[in-house]
């Protein structure tokens, strides 16, 4: 049927204005210093929008935005599209060399900078200088010669009034940058309507999300599954929301679950099995007040799935979005998760497991995913000629494998690039690494492949449980748990034990650079 989107929409108006003109006293950030109201936040956003057109920032001028999740992180977003230009959010943790890239990349007019960043910021300023400079929670760089204010003074100085920027929902309202796993970052352009197509579909179609709901994300607001998750998800509907301003630690995410009770929690596999240790080596970890808990980012295995469910009581909501779709487009059901797979599409998605050829594959048969939706991205920044390997008409090309079983259900099987050739027939890592997570003593597994005169042959790394020492004996008792379960050409032919995988800020695991070790 579609979502319903009217031709002149501004997403800030929407997910924030609208909310704080009706509730203004509903608190929509659950402390984390304090408790912000959703007046109080339109009214940052607008002192901030006022900044930026005092800055001389116009329509379809870039905004970086470096911040960690905070109210501020919300200002600095909807006050930029409320004004027509458009949010460039990005990780306040990386390093310099990233924000040259992207300094130079989107050229943005302004960047709000947090404390955490500055000195990193700093050094990436040499390459680009933003026209304006706002500092959170510090002063201006010394020997800055562009013109510089704190946050502190943007609130003393400007009003909070604001005008919308009349922008049709086809206009351009923020970037936000993949991961990099396949290269440099590239910007996804989103258009305002984008957030209101996956709320629709996911938040309100799937989730059932309501006002009573209070959101936690562990996935940052930088990210496209963050973004969604602890922002404009829980704002369109008038919920609340718990933020983590620094490096999620499973400790201080349990005491935050203990103290807020969200009644939505969002993550990704590598932090649920995280949680799963802390609360197996005695951190407390209480989980009743959770209605749903939601997966992305890589497939959840099956194993990891049951233990959450055993300990928790809990089913995991696993599904598979993207950078360039947004938000989920796949994803299980409450009530209805079956364990190891992503799902089945998204109200208002269509995807297709397709060949090379780009021809539509049989029912069980291991294919590329593409997939459509009116929240697609329109490209990527400056890059025309990547837009298209990334775009076949209104399709989009994930770069990952899958099949659909006989009911419908889809699996993941890898990245395009990740998938082994052994004797002639595929290898899943998810696959092979499920079996492993199997085991009682193995507690983190990534399966990549390692060629040998031409050969490709599948070799394992593996974190064990706290406590369990590594041993040849114990390499050979894995190798025999795989074998009693999968054909024997998908038998790791080496065990690799490591104190932890490699993982981008994601939490997707970096194979790249366990092919380089293997």
């Amino acid at each position: 049927m579609g979502v319903f989107v009217p031709r002149e929409f501004n997403a800030a108006e929407y997910f924030l204005d609208r909310l704080a003109r009706q509730h203004p006293q509903r608190v929509a950030i659950c402390g984390e210093p304090v408790a912000v109201r959703y007046g109080e936040l339109a009214g940052l956003a607008n002192r901030f929008g006022n900044t930026l057109r005092a800055a001389g920032c116009r329509p379809g001028d870039r905004v970086l935005i470096v911040l960690p999740d905070s109210a501020e992180f919300v200002a600095a977003f909807f006050g930029a599209v409320k004004v027509g230009a458009i949010a460039v959010p990005v990780n306040p943790f990386t390093r310099a060399g990233d924000y040259a890239y992207y300094l130079s990349d989107c050229a943005p007019r302004v960047a709000v900078v947090h404390a955490v960043a500055l000195a990193e910021f700093q050094q990436a300023l040499q390459t680009a200088q933003p026209a304006l400079l706002i500092v959170v929670g510090a002063s201006p760089p010394a020997g800055y010669d562009r013109p510089a204010v704190t946050w502190e003074t943007l609130l003393r100085e400007a009003s909070d009034q604001l005008a919308v920027h009349h922008t049709a929902a086809t206009d351009a309202a923020f970037f936000l940058y993949t991961s990099g796993s396949g290269g440099a970052p590239k910007a996804a352009i989103h258009q305002h309507k984008d957030m209101l197509v996956t709320t629709e579909s996911f938040a309100r179609g799937v989730l059932g999300l309501h006002t009573g709901d209070i959101t936690f994300s562990v996935s940052k607001l930088f990210f496209a599954y963050g973004l969604g998750n602890g922002m404009y998800f829980p704002f369109a509907v008038g919920a609340q929301t718990v933020y983590l301003a620094g490096r999620p630690q499973p400790e201080s995410v349990l005491e935050l679950v203990a103290r807020h009770r969200p009644t939505v929690f969002f993550s990704v596999p590598t932090f649920y099995a995280a949680l799963l240790r802390a609360a197996e080596a005695g951190a407390r970890a209480d989980f009743s007040s959770v209605r749903l808990a939601v997966s992305a980012g890589e497939a959840l295995p099956a194993e990891l799935f049951e233990q959450f469910r055993q300990r928790f009581g809990i089913e995991i909501l696993d599904g598979i979005g993207s950078t360039e779709m947004l938000h989920m487009f796949i994803a299980n059901r409450p009530g209805a998760a079956r364990p190891g797979t992503c799902g089945v599409p998204v109200p208002n998605y269509d995807a297709r497991i397709v060949d090379e050829a780009g021809q539509d594959v049989r029912t069980g048969e291991i294919g590329s995913l593409w997939v459509r939706g009116a929240s697609a991205f329109v490209g990527y920044w400056n890059k025309p000629e990547l837009t298209a390997r990334a775009r076949v008409n209104d399709w989009v090309v994930t770069g990952d494998k899958f099949f659909r079983d006989a009911e419908g259900y889809y699996h993941y099987c890898g990245r395009t690039d990740d998938m082994l050739k052994v004797a002639g027939m595929w290898v899943s890592p998810a696959e092979v690494e499920n079996v492993l997570l199997g085991h009682p003593q193995v507690a983190e597994a990534a399966v990549v492949g390692k060629s040998e005169q031409g050969l490709t042959r599948p070799v394992a790394f593996v974190v064990l449980r706290d406590g369990v020492v590594p041993s040849r004996e114990l390499s050979g008792q894995l190798q025999e748990f795989v074998r009693t379960r999968l054909p024997s050409y998908k038998v790791p032919q080496q065990i690799h034990f490591v104190p932890e995988l490699p993982k981008t800020a994601t939490g997707k695991i970096q194979r790249y650079r366990l092919r380089q070790q293997a």
